[in-house]
């Protein structure tokens, strides 16, 4: 099966390959998306994250849902060295750099808790893939109609962080200026939390940001520096022959 639906602020889409398929995953997959994007967005009213921002809850006080994203946040920010912040000086607290890749991966936890076991589940370009192999392209960061690498992902996820997308949008913390040194950034990891939330504090970081990422335990990186200059970690999964389902 197919579907595709509008969530979080960009298209989401589910594959499903296996031959049968459980009744209800899928359904259950998006309410849980449109429920995260609920409690969580910044940009809700009456979201959980809007009411802490407000002063309406204490940070004691909030869900352990948002007490783990939080805490997330706070382990990647010390880890980058403050590069990579949810919290910017007259902009209140927005997570959405980790609550993505977090419910992204809880929903492919969903569906192999449902017994599913072959899926391919997209956040505009940010993929959890279930079984495999899965042929993944990284597109150019400067030509949307060119790749400039494809990847083979078996039980894996992958998230590429740039500008090239949505302008001048993750900011290096530390100066509170767009960060600069790359013009795009993928991480692959077990987890879409992790692959995310990596890529995204990477990119924060700039030209070092690679080395830092591939420091990460389990993390392969591919990068695109402002100078053209293609970085990759030896363990990148590149495909080995030419089988594979496209994602």
């Amino acid at each position: 099966m197919n579907r595709v639906e509008h969530v979080m602020g960009l298209p989401v889409s589910l594959r499903i390959d296996d031959a049968l398929l459980p009744e209800g995953a899928a359904d259950e997959v998006f309410a849980w998306l449109r429920e995260a994007d609920a409690r969580f967005s910044p940009f809700k009213p009456d979201s959980e994250v809007s009411r802490l921002n407000r002063g309406e809850l204490s940070a004691d006080g909030v869900s352990a849902d948002l007490g783990h994203v939080l805490d997330l946040c706070e382990e990647y920010r010390r880890a980058s060295g403050g590069a990579f912040d949810v919290r910017l000086p007259g902009r209140g607290l927005d997570p959405c750099a980790v609550v993505k890749g977090w419910a992204m991966q809880r929903a492919a936890e969903l569906l192999a808790a449902a017994g599913v076991r072959r899926f391919c589940l997209n956040a505009g370009g940010d993929i959890v893939a279930g079984g495999g192999p899965w042929r993944v392209g990284i597109r150019h960061p400067e030509d949307a109609g060119r790749l400039c690498a494809v990847l083979e992902l078996t039980d894996a996820a992958v998230a590429t962080s740039g500008h090239y997308e949505r302008g001048a949008h993750i900011l290096d913390a530390r100066t509170g200026l767009p960060a600069t040194g790359l013009l795009s950034l993928t991480v692959v990891a077990p987890t879409l939390t992790e692959a995310d939330a990596t890529a995204t504090a990477a990119f924060a970081l700039g030209s070092e940001g690679v080395a830092w990422a591939a420091g990460r335990p389990h993390c392969e990186v591919f990068a695109v520096d402002t100078a053209r200059k293609v970085l990759r970690t030896p363990g990148l999964p590149l495909p080995s022959t030419p089988s594979g389902h496209a994602a």
